[in-house]
Order: C-alpha cells, then structure tokens, then sequence
C-alpha cells in the first residue's frame, strides 16, 4: 500500500538535499522541531497543511510543485501514466466548445 505521508516526506528531503540544505537550516526556517520534520521526511508523521506551507517558504519551493511531484510518484506507484500535456484530441475538442460559446 502506498502512503501518501511517505511520499510526501520523500519529495521533501529530495528537494532539501538537491539544495544541500541540513534538516537543521530548515526546521529553524520553517519554525518546526528538528525530530519532527525528520518524522515526516521519513513517513512517520502526517503534515498538516500549514506545516507543509512552512517547509515549502523554507525551501523556497510552491505547494504546487510539491504537490505535482508527490502526484507523479503516487500514479507511478499506481502503475497509471499522466501525461504531461492535454493530449491533441481533448484539447481540439474543449478549445472546439469554447468557441461555439462566444
């Protein structure tokens, strides 16, 4: 079974050691204990919203990145394939009906 609290705190320390910032810096940053961010980089704590929002100016980061990162590894875990872009067919379609509505 995948957690989403897993995934979530794996994208966290991704982000965090792809900027080479020590789980110190950023819990001083975000206003949160050390032990405590190190619980949800590691799964074992949920995080709440507001907190999420914290470690994200933290890390200078948007929600929506992290957000879109821990979507894309919960369809990979799932086996479904999200495509990138609005694929030819359905955006000829909507774009279609947006004009027959002006």
């Amino acid at each position: 079974m995948v957690l989403v609290r897993h995934e979530i705190g794996e994208v966290l320390r991704d982000i965090r050691m792809s900027k080479r910032q020590t789980l110190r810096q950023v819990a001083a940053r975000a206003a949160v204990a050390l032990g405590y961010l190190s619980e949800i980089e590691r799964g074992q704590k949920e995080v709440s919203s507001e907190l999420l929002f914290s470690i994200a100016e933290a890390l200078d980061v948007p929600i929506s990145q992290i957000m879109r990162e821990v979507s894309d590894r919960l369809a990979t875990a799932e086996g479904i394939n999200i495509p990138d872009t609005i694929p030819a067919e359905l955006f000829d379609s909507v774009n279609g009906s947006l004009l027959n509505l002006r």
